[in-house]
C-alpha cells in the first residue's frame, strides 16, 4: 500500500505519518470484518462487529464505551407500536481538553440481513466484492489507520477527538441519533467514512434531508356485498394519502409512498391500512413546507373518509446544505488531496447519512471520507483496494495540517 505514486508531491514533515497510514493492514482486517454479517436487525452480528471493533480500537489513547441505543419504535404490520431492538453503539473520547476537538463516525452495520446470500468476499485484481467492504467497513478501517498513525506524530497533542460507530445507520439512526448529537457537542470539524460519492473519490457535498414515516388507518368494517355504505375503506383512504403525497413532490422535495399494508378478504371492506413513505426535503424550509402539508392532507382525508389517522415516524436526517465552514472544510481536504496526486472535488447527493445529523448541529462535516468502490446496497458492492491506501493517506495527511494550521480561514 506504499506505492510511490501516492506520495509524488511534497508532503515535507508530515511524510512518515502518512506513509504508516498507507502502510497499514486495513484488507487483512476488511476481510476479517466483512466475513460477520451485521445487518441493522442481526444482533448477534452486531455484538460480534461491536467486539472485534472494540478491540481494534484499543490501539487508540482514550477513553472507550458501549452506549445503548436509545428507546425507539416501530410500526408493526397489524399496528401496532413495539420497542425496536437495537444493537449498542461505540463511542471513544481522546484528549478532550486539546484546542482542537474532532469527531470522527462510521457504522458497523449493513443492509445485508443474516438471511442474506451474500455473505462472502471475493477479489479480482484491484477490487473487491463482498458485503459492507465499501459501505463500510473500508472505511472503518482507513479511519483507523489514519488515527493510529497520528498518534505517533509529535503533532497528536493538538488534537482531541470523539469517534462513534453506531449499529443502526443503515435504518436512519434511530437509536444512535442522540449519541450523535451528543458527540457534535463543541467540535470545530467532523469526518464521517461513507465511502466515496463516485468511484473516482469525489465527495459528497450538500444532502437533502430524509423522513420516513407510518401512516396507520383506522376505517370500518362491512359486508362488500350486503351493506357496503357502512364501511369505511381503510385501504381506499391509505390510496387516497398517497396519491396526494405524491402531488407534493417538485423542486426540492420528493416523496415516494412504498408500501401499503393492511385489508383482507375481497368481501369485507377493510377496516385497516398502513401507508409507509420517505421524503426527501432538499432545504429546512422544504422540510417545513412537508410537515405542514402532510399535517393538512391528513386532515382532510380523514374528514373526507371518516376514518381515524395516526402518523409515526419523522425526519430523522435534517438537510444538509454547504456553508462557508462546510467549503472550507470540502476545500481543506481537496487540497490535501492535490498533495497527494489525488484530484478530489465534490457533487451534491440525493442519498442521507450521519452527516446529515452532524451539520445539523452546526458542525462542519465531510462525510465521504471512505474508500472508492460502488455499486454499495447491492450483491455488486465492490471497494477498489488501493483506495484504502490513498484514503488514510488523505486522513493523515488532513490531522497533520489541522494540528499544525489549525481550522480554515473562511474565504
Amino acid at each position: 500500500m506504499t506505492d510511490e505514486h501516492i506520495f509524488s508531491a511534497d508532503i515535507g514533515l508530515d511524510r512518515a505519518v502518512v506513509e504508516a497510514a498507507s502502510a497499514a493492514p486495513m484488507l487483512d482486517q476488511l476481510l476479517q470484518w466483512s466475513a460477520v454479517n451485521s445487518g441493522s436487525r442481526n444482533l448477534a452480528g452486531l455484538a460480534t462487529m461491536a467486539s472485534l471493533l472494540t478491540d481494534a480500537f484499543s490501539v487508540l489513547p482514550g477513553d472507550m464505551q458501549l452506549r445503548p441505543a436509545a428507546e425507539v419504535t416501530s410500526i408493526a404490520l397489524d399496528g401496532r407500536e413495539d420497542a425496536l431492538d437495537l444493537g449498542d453503539n461505540i463511542l471513544l473520547t481522546v484528549r478532550p481538553d486539546a484546542p482542537l476537538q474532532l469527531l470522527f463516525t462510521g457504522h458497523m452495520d449493513t443492509v445485508f440481513p443474516a438471511e442474506s446470500s451474500f455473505q462472502h468476499c471475493r477479489r479480482d485484481g484491484d477490487l473487491l466484492n463482498g458485503p459492507g467492504v465499501a459501505d463500510m467497513k473500508g472505511g472503518i478501517a482507513v479511519m483507523l489507520a489514519a488515527l493510529r498513525a497520528f498518534e505517533a506524530s509529535p503533532l497528536h497533542p493538538r488534537i482531541g477527538y470523539q469517534v462513534v460507530l453506531n449499529s443502526d445507520e443503515e435504518i436512519g439512526s434511530p437509536g444512535s441519533a442522540p449519541l450523535l448529537r451528543e458527540a457534535a457537542r463543541g467540535k470545530q470539524a467532523a469526518f464521517t467514512y461513507e465511502p466515496s460519492a463516485l468511484p473516482d473519490g469525489t465527495l459528497a457535498g450538500a444532502r437533502p434531508g430524509s423522513g420516513n414515516f407510518s401512516i396507520i388507518v383506522t376505517g370500518r368494517s362491512a359486508h362488500a356485498g350486503r351493506n357496503p355504505r357502512d364501511g369505511r375503506n381503510a385501504v381506499l383512504a391509505a390510496a387516497d394519502i398517497a396519491l396526494r403525497l405524491e402531488q407534493l413532490a417538485g423542486e426540492g422535495l420528493s416523496a415516494n409512498p412504498a408500501r401499503i399494508d393492511g385489508g383482507g378478504p375481497n368481501n369485507v371492506v377493510p377496516d385497516h391500512a398502513i401507508l409507509r413513505v420517505n421524503m426527501r426535503p432538499a432545504s429546512a424550509d422544504r422540510q417545513k413546507m412537508a410537515e405542514t402539508a402532510m399535517q393538512a392532507i391528513l386532515a382532510s382525508v380523514a374528514q373526507a373518509r371518516e376514518v381515524a389517522i395516526h402518523l409515526h415516524g419523522d425526519f430523522g436526517r435534517p438537510p444538509k446544505t454547504l456553508d462557508r465552514q462546510a467549503l472550507a472544510l470540502l476545500n481543506l481536504v481537496s487540497d490535501c488531496g492535490r498533495k497527494l496526486s489525488q484530484q478530489i472535488g465534490w457533487r451534491d447527493t440525493g442519498g442521507v447519512c450521519d452527516g446529515n445529523n452532524i451539520a445539523a448541529c452546526g458542525v462542519p462535516v465531510v462525510d465521504t471520507m471512505g474508500v472508492r468502490g460502488g455499486s454499495i446496497h447491492s450483491p455488486d458492492e465492490y471497494l477498489i483496494v488501493p483506495s484504502l491506501g490513498e484514503r488514510a493517506a488523505l486522513t493523515a495527511l488532513l490531522l497533520c495540517t489541522l494540528a499544525r494550521e489549525g481550522m480554515p480561514r473562511l474565504a
